[in-house]
């Protein structure tokens, strides 16, 4: 009989971003209703539901793109209402839908806009850059090329890598896989595992919900601008209610 002590798993990593009662609205249409979620440093975390239901939108309450209503923190710093150029300081970078780059610009121009915030570090600049490159061979080899010239799954990984540039400890992504053929899918997710281990919390917004429960530590699901389901992603994925809507299965 082994009478040595069972090690105690490590406690759970702190909340990186905390979202308490977060309304949002187009106009007079509300498109968040009491919205409440929180992320831990170093996880991903997924955002799923149908087209309509707030996901995006709550990516662009979060970054100061749409005004909004609730609580909002950072690293316990309230960040509700403040510009987007002040998120992009405190760590938050956002990869936008279809991805909008700039497609005259060379890939590396591209990049190097992503750490404007940051010219005057121009040594930590080009790490960064550098770093990138590792990530995404593919642009290193582009690099001097427009960017309206890349594929899609080129043009993903540009707007990716962008991001990347800012330093963020807060990742938000809008549907990055997009349109994507099954092998750039592959490369995206390999990535996203890669970023999350090196510490950067994601918040993955994703039609494709399989893919993304894939790669996501836990995740909620959103309807009509309210979050309907909550839970770590191995369990939403087994979720009867989620495999009908999101995974192609089917209610038992």
């Amino acid at each position: 009989m082994n009478d040595a002590a069972t090690p105690a798993a490590p406690p759970p990593a702190a909340d990186l971003l905390v979202v308490r009662t977060l309304h949002a609205w187009y106009g007079p249409i509300q498109a968040l209703r009491g919205v409440s979620l929180h992320a831990r440093a170093g996880e991903c975390v997924a955002i799923i539901g149908p087209n309509g239901a707030g996901k995006t939108t709550l990516l662009h309450a979060l970054c100061g793109l749409l005004p909004s209503r609730g609580r909002i923190t950072l690293a316990d710093h309230p960040i509700a209402g403040m510009p987007p150029e002040a998120l992009v300081r405190l760590g938050l970078a956002l990869v936008p839908e279809r991805r909008q780059l700039f497609t005259t610009l060379a890939v590396a121009d591209n990049l190097l806009l992503g750490a404007f915030h940051r010219r005057t570090h121009a040594r930590e600049v080009a790490e960064d850059l550098e770093g990138v490159y590792r990530l995404f061979p593919i642009l290193r080899d582009r690099a001097g090329q427009p960017a309206r010239t890349l594929s899609g799954g080129m043009q993903q990984m540009l707007a990716i890598g962008r991001g990347l540039m800012a330093r963020p400890r807060l990742l938000l992504m809008d549907e990055p896989l997009l349109g994507l053929a099954p092998m750039v899918i592959r490369e995206i997710l390999r990535v996203l595992s890669d970023l999350k281990a090196r510490g950067i919390t994601l918040l993955l917004v994703e039609q494709n919900a399989r893919a993304a429960l894939e790669v996501a530590d836990r995740g909620y699901v959103m309807e009509t601008g309210t979050v309907v389901l909550e839970g770590p992603a191995s369990a939403l994925a087994e979720n009867p209610r989620v495999r009908a809507a999101y995974l192609g299965g089917h209610v038992e």
